[in-house]
Parts: C-alpha cells; sequence; structure tokens
C-alpha cells in the first residue's frame, strides 16, 4: 500500500517548497506569454485584414492598396495563415525539444530554463508589440520570430521537469507532479486574464504585459533556482529525505545517483560502513538520445501523447476563437470563459496522478480517461449557445483531456527517464521529457493547419469528429502498455490472495 500523501509531503525542506515554486511559475510565466497568441487571435485578424470593403475602393486609389499595413483579404485567409503560425511555431518547438532535451542533461540546467526564458520573452515583445508600434507588417517576418520562439520555448519544459526529478523521488510522484503540472493551466488561466484586460487598448499591449512579467521571472530564476540538492551539500538518502554529502564541483549536474529502487537499500549501507579509502565514484554519464527513445515506454507513450497533445492544443490555440466566432461572444469573454477548460486539467491533473499512485499504475488510469474524454468532446460540440452550460462541459473535457495531457508530459516522463533499464546511468531524464513532449508537439504541429483547413472547409463539428478519432488513437498507442499492466495487477491480486 503507498504511503499517505501527506505523511510524504512531511518529509520534505523548504528548499523542495522554493524549487517546486520556482519551476512551477517559470512554466506559468510561459504558457501565459503562450496563450497571449490565441487570446487575440480575432484582434489579430482584424488588424490584417481590411476593416471595410465595398465595390468603390478603387476609384479612390486606383493601382494601389487602400490600406497597405493589410496582409490578406479576408479573414479566412488570416485564419489559415495564425493556423500556419501556430504549426511553425510547434514544429520547431518539437524540433527544439529534442535538442534541448540533450542539453539539458549535459550543461547547467539554470542556465538553459534562463535563457529559454529571456529570450522567448524577448521574441515575443518583437512580434507582437514592436511590428505594431513600427507598423511592420511582414509574414516572413512573422515566420521567423515564431520559429525561433518555439526553439527558445522548447528549452524550458525539459529543464523544469529534470529539476523536478532531481529533488521529488519516486513516491507519490503522481501526486506531486498532477498537483505540479497545473502550471500549463495555470499559466494560461493567467494568461486569458492579462490578455483580456489590457485588449481594450491593443492587442499589442497584451504581448508587452505577458512578455515583461516573462522576462523578470527569468531573472529571478537565475538567481533563485537550486536544480539539484546537491548544490547546497544535500544527497538523497532515501526515497524522500535529504541527507548531507560533501558538494563536488559538478554539483549542478542533473539526475545525480539515487536510483529509485536500491536508492533504499544503499542509504542503509552507507550508515553501517564507513569506508575513508575507496576511491571517488565518477558521476553518471548522459544517455544518448537513441538509446533513450529505445527505453521500454518511451516509444508507446510518445505516439500516445502526439495525438492527445493535438487535442490539447487545438483547445489552447484556437478554444477562443471558436467561442467568439461560433456563439459570437464578445473577444474578451471568450477568453475568460476558456480558463474552464485549464481549470479541468488542473482538478484532473492531480487527481489523476493520486489515484495512479495508490494503484502502483499509470495506464489503467489513463485509459478510463481518455475513454471519457471521447464522450464529453461528443457532449462539447453540442453544446448550446448559453455560457454556464458551455462552461461546465468545457471543464469536464479539461478534465479527461488535459489530466492525461499533464500526467504524459510529467510524472510519466519522470517515470520513464528513471527506470531500472538505464542500469546507472541517470542523466536521462531532461532527454526522455525532451523526446517525449518533442514526439507530442510534432504531432499538435500538424494538427494545427489540419484544424483551420477542416474548419474552413466542413466547420466546426467536423472538427470535433476529428478530436475524437485523435483522442481514440492515444488510447490504441498506450494498450500495450495497459495490458501489460493490467496483467501485473492481477498476478499481484492472486499472489496476495495465496498468501491470505
Amino acid at each position: 500500500m503507498p504511503p499517505s500523501c501527506c505523511g510524504y509531503l512531511s518529509q520534505y525542506t523548504h528548499h523542495h517548497l522554493v524549487v517546486f515554486l520556482l519551476t512551477f511559475f517559470s512554466y506559468v510565466l510561459l504558457h501565459a506569454s503562450r496563450k497571449t497568441f490565441s487570446n487575440v487571435k480575432v484582434s489579430i485578424s482584424a488588424q490584417w485584414t481590411p476593416s471595410i470593403q465595398n465595390d468603390s475602393t478603387s476609384a479612390f486609389s486606383p493601382g494601389k492598396t487602400w490600406e497597405d499595413n493589410r496582409l490578406f483579404g479576408d479573414e479566412k485567409q488570416a485564419t489559415l495563415f495564425l493556423g500556419a503560425l501556430d504549426s511553425i511555431f510547434l514544429f520547431s518547438y518539437a524540433a527544439g525539444l529534442y535538442l534541448s532535451g540533450v542539453i539539458g542533461d549535459r550543461v547547467n540546467l539554470r542556465y538553459v530554463l534562463c535563457f529559454g526564458l529571456c529570450g522567448s520573452a524577448a521574441v515575443e515583445f518583437v512580434f507582437g508589440t514592436l511590428t505594431e508600434w513600427l507598423h511592420i507588417y511582414n509574414v516572413y517576418l512573422y515566420c521567423g520570430l515564431w520559429v525561433l520562439n518555439g526553439l527558445l520555448q522548447s528549452a524550458v519544459w525539459p529543464c523544469v521537469v529534470a529539476v523536478m526529478g532531481n529533488w521529488f523521488g519516486k513516491t507519490g510522484r503522481g501526486f506531486v507532479f498532477g498537483l505540479w503540472s497545473a502550471c500549463a493551466s495555470v499559466g494560461n488561466i493567467l494568461g486569458a486574464f492579462l490578455a483580456s484586460s489590457v485588449l481594450k487598448y491593443g492587442y499589442e499591449y497584451a504581448f508587452l504585459v505577458t512578455s515583461v512579467v516573462q522576462f523578470a521571472g527569468g531573472v529571478v530564476v537565475f538567481f533563485g533556482l537550486l536544480t539539484s540538492p546537491k548544490e547546497i551539500g544535500l544527497s538523497s538518502g532515501s526515497e524522500t529525505g535529504l541527507s548531507p554529502v560533501e558538494t563536488d564541483t559538478d554539483s549542478h549536474q542533473p539526475l545525480m545517483s539515487d536510483e529509485e529502487e536500491k536508492v533504499e537499500v544503499y542509504s542503509r549501507r552507507s550508515h553501517s560502513v564507513q569506508e575513508t579509502d575507496e576511491p571517488p565514484v565518477e558521476s553518471p554519464q548522459a544517455i544518448g538520445f537513441f538509446q533513450a527513445f529505445c527505453l521500454p515506454g518511451v516509444l508507446p507513450y510518445s505516439l500516445a501523447y502526439a495525438c492527445l497533445k493535438l487535442v490539447n492544443y487545438s483547445f489552447f490555440f484556437w478554444l477562443p476563437f471558436y467561442l467568439s466566432n461560433n456563439y459570437g461572444w464578445k473577444e474578451a469573454e471568450a477568453d475568460r470563459l476558456s480558463v474552464w477548460y485549464d481549470v479541468g486539467g488542473i482538478i484532473g491533473g492531480t487527481l489523476q496522478g493520486l489515484i495512479s499512485d495508490f494503484m502502483g499504475k499509470r495506464a489503467p488510469v489513463l485509459a478510463f480517461s481518455l475513454a471519457m474524454a471521447m464522450g464529453a468532446l461528443v457532449g462539447y460540440s453540442r453544446s448550446p449557445n448559453d455560457k454556464v452550460i458551455n462552461a461546465a462541459i468545457l471543464a469536464a473535457t479539461g478534465f479527461f483531456i488535459g489530466g492525461p495531457s499533464n500526467m504524459i508530459s510529467s510524472a510519466i516522463s519522470a517515470d520513464l527517464g528513471r527506470q531500472d533499464a538505464l542500469r546507472g546511468s541517470q542523466e536521462a531524464l531532461a532527454t526522455v521529457t525532451g523526446i517525449v513532449d518533442g514526439t507530442g508537439s510534432i504531432g499538435a504541429a500538424g494538427g494545427q493547419y489540419v484544424v483551420s483547413l477542416i474548419e474552413s472547409k466542413l466547420g466546426w463539428m467536423s472538427v470535433f469528429y476529428f478530436f475524437i478519432v485523435m483522442t481514440g488513437g492515444s488510447i490504441v498507442f498506450i494498450t500495450p502498455l495497459l495490458v501489460r499492466e493490467l496483467r501485473a495487477m492481477w498476478r499481484d491480486r492472486q499472489a496476495l490472495r495465496r498468501q491470505l
């Protein structure tokens, strides 16, 4: 029987709390600035298309467009380009994740994290604020900036997961990481409220506020984050406890040697036998990229996450736009209503992580939630034009989609990066996290343009059918893992019966 969460959490120090909060709010600020783009799509689309269209325009300005700053002739063209920008961002984000995960296992995590936060904030300021202030409207400039933004943002997630993996052991990981992974949803909520509060002054001010706050957060992380217990002379003495050790020069390296199934035995031996003339133990080497890809469970969870992240990020990028266009609600109202999806994701990730801890298995919880998500998608596609009902169904949809998404990207990635198959090479967590999230981002990237294409040709109902198919695909990919874990649970139950 797993230990109670309260008993587990009581063994943590204030250092754990500081690390939890700093990594949590690092990603909160990143997602708040990322959410800004989806929250102001209607305003951007209006800025990029003519505000007045009539047949006499050419008579006033023959041979010349009457509004030089307009990029597109109508809203449909602008919508397709916005979908293309989403795909460009996610493709570059995915490529960057594969690279940044490897870098994160070899370079000081604090440096990589700060560089990603501050660099992304600067790019978003140029993209959304500076170009509007200087009246620079260029498709190629927007595309180039969004590629750079994706690469810079990709440095953040593998680093924060690796730092959390350094400080928090396997026991209770589903609950702790489930609670912590709410950072993305909290960031979405914060970004929605920040954007809607200043949108009346122009969409450029939404980018200004979120980018400045994110840059400030990167500075705080640089001066305040401890990436490993070794940086303050501590090392894991058990799965949850800390004991003093000699600080070494490689203390910034992630994933110190605390194998989760063997660390308690090692701790007992270290207390009973004191050897002063033993040679120093070398730090484990970082695992290779292809070695990490071949670890058990990495590929099926990566493919499942590719399907699931497509759906999750489609809500992220398009939900305010859908609410505004489909129901005729004001953009600021649609932004505020969209946060209920993230509220559901926060609750879902925490509760499902807690349940998976008590079960000792992840796949059964994921499979059940994804099956329920398919029903929730059907229900939300038929939601009436009522804000209360829409918010309730939206929260349920976020619970069953955002919850599994948070689990795969955090707790399950940490499980995969610290499994027994590594055989002592523990510098793998950032690499594995980058692979899982990178593969998911590739699926999400391809899906965003498909969503805009389906919507423009067939309508929003067909988009929801597409989401249902992708959610079913996630279940298909985790089915082998589900069968294996169910068999293990059955064997454990039979063994328990024999003992009784």
